[in-house]
């Protein structure tokens, strides 16, 4: 049952559309203030917001604001309701995020529209994430398949978010770069288990196979819209500067910077984590093989330099 929350001081408006929205089969929740209202998300997440602007404590657009700066609540739409009509209070509206603006005395046929319209658009990113929720689960099963020490997936995403931090990259940004921590290697999944584990060096057959992951890990998420952002990171991980990488054999600027990101994170973290391969290796070794590759043209020295940054200052956990 769709779960609608009505945020409004007034008593009798919530409770005429606590009535409206009940009989039209909706799951109705009640605020009267700012914090409350933020309370009853936290506890319950709704799937649309009823937001009166001019309410107690903490004002309609500031709720707003607030959650859609909050990646848990950023999708969650909001119908800002006032009675209000300047422009430019409409303007602000929509600027704090709001999905939808209307004025007081509320038509109940356009708000009983929108308010299906956009549960079904709820209820469709619901089905995305739940879908990217899957795959990120699938992801961790590699660490069970090819030899990588435990917690693999889980270092990833923390050093390319650090780095991505300290670069200052945006919150899409970010999001992308812990998701491509634990979905980077996710076309492993089609690599047969001998080859994963094979402890000696592979022959030029095997080798080509494992490069293989790059594009069958970006064909597995490809109809997934909320792991768009993350394609790149999958597809372009092993990518150099010099364009000696793969698959696409991209140089450069040619390189996206998250995949660059993942692809400096993932070398560093393959020379310090015990593999079939090798031992793991010292920090000092795992930073002398990153400045190695700068050298060779294979790594930005400016994302090499930041790393060891972090990583000499104690502000990623090694």
């Amino acid at each position: 049952m769709p779960h609608v929350l009505i945020v409004d001081d007034n008593p009798r408006v919530t409770a005429f559309f606590e009535r409206l929205l009940t009989r039209e089969g909706y799951a109705v929740t009640m605020a009267h203030n700012g914090e409350s209202a933020l309370t009853s998300v936290a506890e319950h997440p709704p799937d649309v917001v009823l937001l009166d602007v001019m309410i107690p404590d903490i004002d309609g657009f500031e709720i707003c604001r607030r959650l859609k700066r909050e990646p848990g609540t950023r999708l969650t739409p909001t119908i800002l309701v006032t009675a209000l009509s300047a422009q430019e209070d409409r303007i602000k509206g929509l600027e704090a995020g709001a999905d939808e603006f209307l004025t007081k005395p509320v038509d109940t046929h356009e708000l009983l529209t929108r308010v299906g319209s956009l549960v079904r658009v709820k209820r469709y990113t619901d089905d995305l994430d739940s879908a990217a929720s899957i795959i990120m689960t699938l992801a961790t099963m590699i660490e069970a398949r090819d030899g990588h020490s435990e917690g693999h997936c889980h270092r990833m995403a923390n050093y390319a978010t650090a780095l991505g931090r300290h670069l200052q990259v945006d919150n899409d940004d970010l999001q992308a770069l812990h998701r491509g921590g634990f979905l980077h290697d996710v076309g492993m999944l089609a690599i047969p288990e001998p080859v994963l584990r094979k402890a000696g060096a592979l022959d030029p057959d095997e080798y080509e196979l494992i490069k293989s992951h790059t594009v069958i890990g970006d064909s597995l998420v490809s109809n997934l819209r909320s792991l768009q952002a993350v394609r790149p990171i999958i597809r372009h991980h092993h990518e150099k500067l010099d364009g000696s990488g793969y698959p696409d054999h991209l140089s450069g600027d040619e390189v996206p910077l998250l995949a660059q990101i993942m692809g400096v994170v993932d070398i560093f973290d393959a020379v310090t984590s015990q593999r079939p391969y090798q031992p793991a290796r010292s920090v000092d070794e795992g930073l002398y093989v990153l400045n190695d590759h700068v050298r060779r043209g294979w790594r930005s020295r400016e994302l090499v330099d930041h790393f060891e940054s972090l990583v000499k200052s104690g502000k990623v956990g090694v």
